[in-house]
C-alpha cells in the first residue's frame, strides 16, 4: 500500500524555440520516491522512443520495502533497456551504425536516504544550507577533456565535439553508471533536468529558483529565465522538496 509521502514535487518539458520534436521526457513520481528526466539522443533515430521507454519502465517497477533493493533493481532495469534498446535499432532500422539512445538521471528518495543515478549529461543538483551542489557529473567529451586534459571550462567548451556524450542508454554494449548515496534533511531540495535547462541558466539563477518553497514555483521561475534565452534544445526539469 502507498503512504503519503513527505515530498512534494512539480515536473515539466518544453520543446524550446528551435526543435520541432520534444525527446526528453520525465517521471513524476513521489508516492514512490522516484523521479527520472531521460534525454533522447538529438539527431538520432528514436531518440524521443529511448526517453519514454526508460521513463516507462521505471515507473513500472515494483515498490519493494527496501532501499537498496529498490536502487538494484533500478540499476537491473536500465542495463536491461541498454540491452533492449540496442536490438530494437537492429531490428527497425537493420542497421549496427547507428544509436537509439538517451541520458538517464534518476533520484530515489525512502526516509532519510537518497540515491542519485546517471549516465550521460543530464544533471541532478541540490539545494541545501542556501548552497546550490552539482550531485551528477556530466558523461560528456567537454568534461573528459577537464578531467584528463586539465583544459579550463572555457578551453573545453570550445571543443567542436564539446557537447558529445561518453555514456547514454543505449550508446554502446556495456553501460556504466555512476550512483551517489546521501543522507537527506529537512529543507532539502533537489533538481533534476536534461542540458536545455542548465545551460540557459547561471548556477545563481538555478540556486535562486530552488530557494523558492513551492516545487510549481520553483519551476516557473526556471522555465521563466531559460525561455527568455535562445532554448535551441528541449528544457526538462523536475523540482523535489520536503
Amino acid at each position: 500500500m502507498l503512504v503519503a509521502s513527505p515530498w512534494r514535487s512539480a515536473a515539466r518539458t518544453d520543446p524550446g524555440k528551435v526543435r520541432a520534436r520534444n525527446e526528453d521526457a520525465f517521471l513524476d513520481s513521489p508516492q514512490q520516491g522516484l523521479w527520472v528526466v531521460a534525454d533522447g539522443m538529438g539527431g538520432h533515430q528514436g531518440g524521443d522512443i529511448a526517453s519514454q521507454l526508460i521513463v516507462a519502465s521505471l515507473a513500472e517497477l515494483p515498490q519493494h520495502e527496501d532501499f537498496d533493493e529498490r536502487l538494484k533493481a533500478i540499476r537491473q532495469c536500465l542495463h536491461w533497456l541498454n540491452r533492449r534498446l540496442g536490438q530494437e535499432l537492429t531490428v527497425t532500422a537493420g542497421r549496427h551504425d547507428s544509436i537509439m539512445g538517451s541520458t538517464v538521471v534518476a533520484l530515489l528518495v525512502e526516509g532519510n536516504r537518497a540515491a542519485c543515478i546517471w549516465a550521460g549529461d543530464s544533471r541532478c543538483y541540490m539545494w541545501r544550507g542556501q548552497r546550490l551542489y552539482q550531485l551528477s557529473k556530466d558523461h560528456s567529451l567537454q568534461q573528459q577533456l577537464i578531467d584528463e586534459q586539465q583544459m579550463s571550462v572555457e578551453q573545453a567548451a570550445a571543443h567542436p565535439a564539446a557537447q558529445a556524450l561518453t555514456r547514454a542508454v543505449g550508446a554502446a554494449e556495456q553501460l556504466t553508471l555512476d550512483v551517489l548515496e546521501l543522507e537527506v534533511y529537512p529543507g532539502d531540495a533537489f533538481l533534476l533536468c536534461s542540458d536545455g535547462l542548465y545551460q540557459g541558466l547561471s548556477s545563481d539563477a538555478l540556486g535562486n529558483a530552488l530557494s523558492l518553497s513551492a516545487p510549481h514555483v520553483a519551476l516557473e521561475r526556471l522555465f521563466d529565465g531559460a525561455l527568455r534565452g535562445a532554448a535551441r534544445d528541449n528544457l526538462t526539469a523536475v523540482v523535489i522538496r520536503q
